[in-house]
């Protein structure tokens, strides 16, 4: 497997392989020629017309066979956009593509820096050289969104106007329908918290995990299809910087469901918590004795602004306790940076938690990968905390989280932060001397 920077390439196989990247984005594709355009309206595969010949895409993913192609095409660029059209690409975390074959294994993966005030990104393209097919990874970004792009690629576009877009996410139609917003930012303005937002993609999350719940006639944050509350957030198309939750099974009525919650400190705690901007609700009723099973959902939507902000505060916590120690100052890296954060979208995307990725890769092959030129590399990571004060109190517990912390030849530092996965949060800190 082969971590791409922009401008870097690998051979491809033969055979069809597939594209995908995971997250709240749109791909799509151009099949072109050796100038650079179209053949005509046909090759422009996006979420309206997903299938031209040797391309198709399907559930997110783009799957290309280069021996089907139209004749005459020699390039295909894929393409990511926000799938919700009311979130600005820099409001995202970078993109990482991968890329697999016929059987599965991963060829390549690419993390570009993460996008500025443009709209779609240029994220790679796969090219005849030869009698084979290559894959080079760009990184290119693009201000006039797919409309522009589509046009200059050689696309009639209509009017000047823009494919027609993937509807945004939708509106609650009457957000406090059954009292239960009014009642949950009384309870929140008693205690002194600012009052939450209805968001119908937390709400769609929150009803289909109570649906489940009910049919389970069990409490779990993981139900029987294997999906987690927060992977049902993340695939409604809401990306959050911190989430909480309360999966609650009894209370009958939104009245009885917020009175239960100012029962006990843990669950008051999540109700009032200051932090929470956004929350959605749904119950279902289930199990033997037809109880109701409630899923709430409490968040705050991740942007660029904020990420730095959480990333930031865990550099300074972390010198706070080398500071303690007496040990100098870690600088914040941006390779080490750009690496952290895509082994944390790498965990949620692929589900899995580990040093270790999937394809065998390591940290100090991500940090290389990156562009970070240190001798010395560790890395912590952690899922679950909420709060960069709560992974670095646990990584302080822990023995070979807290050496790392505490190594005095570490200079560097670089956080990440992506949420969804089973675990909520998935933390990394990779460190370089």
């Amino acid at each position: 497997m082969s971590e791409l920077v922009p401008g870097g390439n690998v051979p491809l196989p033969g055979g069809p392989v597939t594209v995908r990247v995971p997250g709240a984005f749109d791909v799509s594709a151009l099949v072109t020629d050796d100038g650079g355009k179209v053949g005509g309206d046909g090759d422009f595969v996006f979420y309206n017309q997903p299938r031209a010949p040797g391309a198709r895409l399907a559930d997110g993913t783009l799957t290309v066979d280069p021996a089907r192609l139209r004749p005459g095409a020699t390039r295909v660029t894929v393409v990511v956009s926000p799938s919700d059209p009311e979130t600005a690409l820099g409001a995202l975390p970078a993109p990482v593509l991968h890329v697999t074959d016929a059987a599965g294994r991963t060829l390549a993966r690419f993390t570009p820096a993460r996008p500025g005030s443009e709209t779609v990104l240029l994220l790679a393209e796969l090219y005849r050289r030869g009698a084979g097919w290559k894959l080079r990874a760009l990184g290119q970004g693009y201000a006039d969104g797919l409309a522009g792009l589509a046009r200059d690629f050689g696309v009639d576009v209509l009017d000047d106007a823009a494919p027609p877009t993937a509807p945004g996410p939708p509106t609650v139609p009457d957000a406090d329908a059954d009292g239960f917003l009014g009642l949950v930012n009384a309870a929140r303005t008693a205690a002194g918290s600012p009052p939450i937002t209805a968001d119908a993609r937390l709400h769609a999350a929150a009803g289909a995990h109570a649906a489940a719940m009910a049919a389970a006639g069990t409490l779990s944050i993981e139900t029987r299809d294997g999906v987690s509350v927060h992977q049902r957030a993340v695939s409604a198309g809401f990306a959050y910087l911190t989430v909480g939750e309360h999966l609650v099974s009894g209370p009958r009525t939104p009245a009885e469901f917020v009175a239960y919650c100012q029962g006990t400190e843990r669950t008051r705690r999540t109700l009032h918590d200051t932090a929470f901007t956004h929350a959605g609700w749904g119950h279902a009723t289930g199990g033997r004795a037809g109880e109701t099973y409630w899923t709430v959902l409490w968040a705050v939507p991740l942007t660029p602004k904020g990420l730095d902000r959480v990333t930031a505060e865990v550099v300074r916590l972390t010198n706070r306790e080398r500071a303690g120690a007496g040990l100098r100052q870690l600088a914040a890296d941006t390779a080490l940076t750009r690496a952290a954060q895509a082994h944390s979208a790498d965990m949620v995307a692929r589900d899995f938690y580990a040093h270790t990725d999937p394809d065998g890769g390591k940290p100090w092959d991500r940090a290389a990968a990156a562009g970070a030129a240190r001798r010395t590399v560790g890395e912590n990571i952690a899922c679950g905390q909420r709060s960069a004060a709560d992974v670095v109190e646990g990584w302080m517990n822990s023995p070979g989280h807290r050496a790392n912390i505490l190594k005095a030849e570490f200079t560097h530092i670089g956080v990440g932060l992506a949420g969804g996965g089973r675990a909520g949060t998935y933390w990394t800190q990779l460190f370089g001397g």
